[in-house]
């Protein structure tokens, strides 16, 4: 019957899975086919290598299509609406300016990031830098120091908030093919990031801004700042964000603490993910859209337009679910379960190591995030597993797919542009911090499996 594991022979699974694999890296390397179409092409010549019935095929690529985005088609396109009002009404200048002034210049760096952290969870990476950035600039230009002591702590807050804290897509899409509660990957996400963020940002800032001296850039020293007076409340702005946060991980809690029993079934609504995202959202508009003189009309725009970049997001972490089922429906997924069990390396280690080799090899975090999620859902026994134990798998796979960012990561290219540096540099500063991350949001989450 189609869906269910047909006994093939484990040697050409095996070489199957090679094949797929190297086909779709070739793809992408090579070719420079989109991610997408290399990812369900892969997929396929690993069912066709395998000896797959072809309804087996057919099956599997529709279970990974519809199971995946069920899980998330609606959150990344309310992350995405969320992060555009934020970003529209001045609420991210809002938290930088605010922190900075409580810091102030001395401590500015943790300042920055911080609100990298809470900025990127729910605005996307590379429109939270192009917003902040201007705001590091301008304290290097008050100070006289290099900018990367400013925009290395702010970077590594965003790509902190954005590997491993929900709602952001990559951590929900994990967590989905895991089928883990998002209470307890928030938990988990949150304790990862402030460790990655203290280490990457601040400390290793402090290293990059003493040894390279990077100018403010040309264009940017002449610009005036901007008006404070416009921009929104900071408390407004945190009370907000948090809105999503502290529903879903009410919904955890309500599970496990015998006092809120009787209110679980409301938690269980509001703490849906889609349900607390819609909140927020509804609120965002509220507040930081009517209240600040944009109108119904204008939200709309602004709206629509942040749902462009989510097709391919949504489309990518769906082939990603192809590939998963592929490989549980072929019996791979019990076949590298069982080498995995026989290697005696913990499913954490072997979800940093997996999403690693992917990040390196093909650049893109989604891609490799994907990926990985995909294997270790294939594996036998992954739902007997507790919430916390797959909430740090969640972490290692994020972890995984942030280090060793280099020439063929987007973000390198963007952050060697907006800050003015050569590909030397950028190795040398943002591929370390990316490294760092990722190393120390996974060390974290390997501590916390000993417990779960």
């Amino acid at each position: 019957m189609a869906g269910e594991m047909v006994a093939l022979n484990p040697t050409r699974l095996v070489l199957a899975a090679i094949l797929g694999l190297a086909v779709l890296l070739l793809l992408i390397i090579k070719f420079k086919v989109q991610a997408m179409v290399s990812i369900l092409v892969g997929a396929i010549v690993i069912g066709l290598g395998a000896g797959m019935p072809l309804d087996n095929i057919v099956t599997a690529v529709n279970d990974g299509i519809g199971n995946t985005l069920k899980g998330i088609a609606l959150l990344v396109g309310l992350g995405s609406m969320f992060g555009a009002i934020l970003e529209a009404s001045g609420g991210a200048q809002t938290l930088a300016v605010s922190m900075v002034k409580w810091f102030g210049d001395k401590k500015a760096a943790w300042a920055l990031g911080i609100t990298g952290l809470v900025i990127a969870m729910p605005v996307f990476f590379d429109a939270g830098l192009i917003i902040l950035i201007p705001l590091a600039f301008s304290l290097a230009k008050r100070t006289n120091r290099s900018s990367l002591f400013y925009a290395i702590p702010l970077l590594a807050g965003l790509a902190v908030g954005h590997a491993f804290i929900p709602p952001t897509p990559g951590p929900v899409l994990v967590a989905t093919m895991l089928n883990v509660e998002l209470g307890w990957v928030i938990m988990v996400g949150v304790l990862c990031g402030i460790f990655s963020m203290i280490v990457a940002g601040p400390v290793w800032g402090a290293v990059c801004g003493k040894k390279y001296m990077v100018p403010v850039p040309e264009h940017v020293a002449n610009q005036e700042d901007f008006d404070e007076s416009k921009l929104p409340n900071f408390w407004t702005i945190v009370g907000i964000i948090l809105i999503p946060l502290v529903l879903i991980i009410l919904d955890s809690v309500a599970g496990v603490v015998p006092a809120l029993s009787g209110l679980a079934p409301v938690f269980g609504f509001l703490g849906e993910p889609f349900v607390a995202l819609l909140i927020a959202t509804i609120a965002a508009m509220l507040i930081l859209g009517l209240k600040h003189g944009y109108t119904m009309q204008d939200l709309e725009k602004i709206m629509t337009k942040s749902l462009e970049p989510t097709g391919l997001i949504l489309l990518v972490t769906a082939c990603g679910g192809v590939l998963r089922y592929i490989l549980q429906y072929s019996g791979l997924g019990d076949l590298i379960g069982n080498a995995v069990s026989s290697a005696n390396l913990p499913i954490v280690v072997v979800a940093f190591i997996v999403a690693a080799l992917v990040r390196i090899c093909v650049g893109s975090a989604t891609v490799a995030m994907t990926m990985a999620a995909g294997i270790i859902a294939a594996m036998p026994g992954i739902a007997e597993l507790s919430p916390l134990y797959l909430a740090c798998t969640t972490a290692a796979v994020a972890g995984g797919a942030t280090v060793c960012s280099h020439f063929n990561d987007s973000g390198f290219w963007l952050v060697k542009s907006l800050v003015g540096m050569d590909e030397k540099t950028t190795l040398k500063t943002w591929t370390i911090m990316e490294t760092l991350v990722g190393g120390t949001g996974f060390v974290v989450a390997l501590i916390i499996s000993f417990f779960a």
